[in-house]
Formats: structure tokens, C-alpha cells, sequence
């Protein structure tokens, strides 16, 4: 089917804003242009994208279809015009990271302080997203590399360049609060304390949700959030048992104690992962050869 790259284009605007005058401001043509170049694509695909209303424009389900491809060509065109732009300047280009706000701060600040050194005219562009979250932004190509958590149900193993470290998961409380430092819990009691944890769109809940199953028991939190920082802070404060990776630990005050457990907490790992089937970009290359390796 011989359709127009410009017709594909004017629909990702419209379809990302759900707006068709936004479309004309981004694109510089007019309304009008918009709404024609729309109707031939719907004629030339022979069905309806958008349902308009005077109040809202929406996708139809053919048009969300349409959408889930057209976005990630879309960041690809982009992302390689901005590659060879800033190759021409710089040599390498710009380096575009995504992870998690908690990965970033305690694991990835000192190798972007060891690449600025290296490279100080590069820009670094960070996303901060969840570990899961980090992989769609990788298959959708708008970013250049991803540091995860493992196991991630959502990454492809292929995906993955680098074992970066191990870490364990740790149960922390305050003394105060909890007279548990000198015990052993089982999963099955510790379940009936107030649980702290990341919410359940990451990694971090989905692995300890799943251990908790592999036990035959459901688990149910008292609180749900989206960072480990403020975990920590609740749980000094008492107001429960927090449970987060043992790297965020290393800035953490003295009140709190690890719990432990009688079932042993597995190991997790930290991963660096490129999406295999988008060129790689130099600077990338380059900031891949700073990060450890583990077997």
C-alpha cells in the first residue's frame, strides 16, 4: 500500500495529541490541511480513525492499532536524526538513559560522573521510570539504553548487554516499634505485620508478590508506594515493615535493623540492556565499558 510518510506523520500528531488544531501548531500547516490529510489516510486504509466530537477527539480501536506502530517508528526517525546531528558536533552524541529514580541515585550517579569527565561536551539525557516501565521505552525506542532490575518479567533476555551486580532484598524496621531483632520470621507471620513496598508496577513488588505465591500465601500490603526513599522514612517513623533493595541501605540511619527471615531471600541482579534490533550509538557503546560485569 502506497501511502504518504506525511500522512502517517500528521496522524502521530494528532493521534498523540488528540487534537487537531495542537497537530496544525506543531506541524506549521494549517487545520484544515490537517483534517484532509487524516480523511485521505482513512480513505486509503478504508476505515475510521478517530471519532470527533465538538467537545474531544478519540481513537478508534483501528487507530490505536495504527498508534502502537506508528509511535515507535516515529521515535526511531527522531532519535537517529538527533544521532547524526550530534555526532556531526560532538562524535558521539547524545547518551539517553532510562531507570528508576532509586537505581539512578544509588548505583548510576558515579558512572555518569566518570562519563561527563570523560566525555564533557556528550549530553546525558536520563528517563526515570520503572524497571518495567524502562522496557517499553526501550522497545519503543526512545532511549538508547536501560538499567533494570532482573527478574523483569518484561524483558527479553536478548535485550540483555550486561550483568551489572547482584543484590539481595531486605526487610527493615525500627526497634521502637517492632521488637523483632533478635527473631527469625516466617514469611507466613511476617504477612500478618503492616508490609511497606513499591507499588505494583515495579519489579521490586512483582518479585516479592511471586516469592510470597511460591509459599502459598497472598500478600497484602499496608502501603504501596512509588519510592524506597520515603519507605525508609515511614518506616523509622513505625509505620511498618519496609521492603526494598539492600543498595539503598547505604545512607540509611542506624535505628532501623534488617528482619530476618527463616525462607531465604533470593539474589536479584542488576542489568544494562540495548534493544538488538536498533543501531547503537557510540556514546553508548562508551558508557557500557564503565559499568562492571558480573559472570
Amino acid at each position: 500500500m502506497d501511502i504518504n510518510y506525511e500522512l502517517y506523520k500528521v496522524f502521530y500528531y494528532v493521534a498523540t495529541s488528540l487534537s487537531f488544531s495542537e497537530a496544525s501548531k506543531q506541524l506549521y500547516i494549517s487545520q484544515s490541511a490537517v483534517s484532509q490529510s487524516i480523511k485521505t489516510l482513512e480513505r486509503k486504509l478504508e476505515q475510521p480513525l478517530f471519532i470527533r466530537s465538538t467537545k474531544k477527539v478519540q481513537l478508534t480501536p483501528a487507530g490505536k492499532v495504527l498508534l502502537k506502530h506508528i509511535d515507535p517508528a516515529m521515535n526511531l526517525i527522531r532519535r537517529g536524526e538527533s544521532q547524526l546531528l550530534e555526532s556531526g558536533v560532538l562524535g558521539l552524541g547524545q547518551l539517553h538513559i532510562g531507570a528508576s529514580d532509586t537505581i539512578c541515585r544509588y548505583f548510576l550517579v558515579p558512572y555518569f560522573r566518570q562519563f561527563h569527565k570523560k566525555f564533557p561536551d556528550v549530553p546525558i539525557k536520563v528517563t526515570n521510570a520503572t524497571s518495567l516501565n524502562c522496557v517499553k521505552l526501550l522497545e519503543q525506542g526512545k532511549v538508547d539504553l536501560i538499567v533494570t532490575n532482573f527478574p523483569n518479567s518484561g524483558l527479553n533476555q536478548s535485550y540483555i548487554r550486561k550483568k551489572i551486580c547482584s543484590f539481595t532484598d531486605v526487610f527493615i524496621a525500627n526497634p521502637a516499634y517492632f521488637n523483632l531483632k533478635q527473631q527469625e520470621i516466617p514469611f507466613a507471620e511476617l504477612k500478618q505485620y503492616p508490609i511497606l513496598m513499591l507499588d505494583k508496577k515495579s519489579t521490586t513488588s512483582e518479585f516479592l508478590h511471586n516469592l510470597f505465591l511460591q509459599h502459598q500465601l497472598e500478600l497484602i500490603p499496608q502501603i504501596e508506594l512509588s519510592s524506597n526513599d520515603l519507605l525508609i522514612d515511614l518506616a523509622r517513623i513505625g509505620l511498618g515493615i519496609a521492603f526494598l533493595p539492600d543498595y539503598c541501605l547505604s545512607r540509611e540511619s542506624k535505628e532501623l535493623f534488617i528482619v530476618k527471615t527463616r525462607e531465604k531471600l533470593p539474589s536479584r541482579q542488576m542489568v544494562a540492556s540495548i534493544n538488538p534490533t536498533l543501531p547503537i550509538s557510540q556514546s553508548t557503546e562508551e558508557f557500557l565499558r564503565l559499568l562492571p560485569e558480573i559472570p
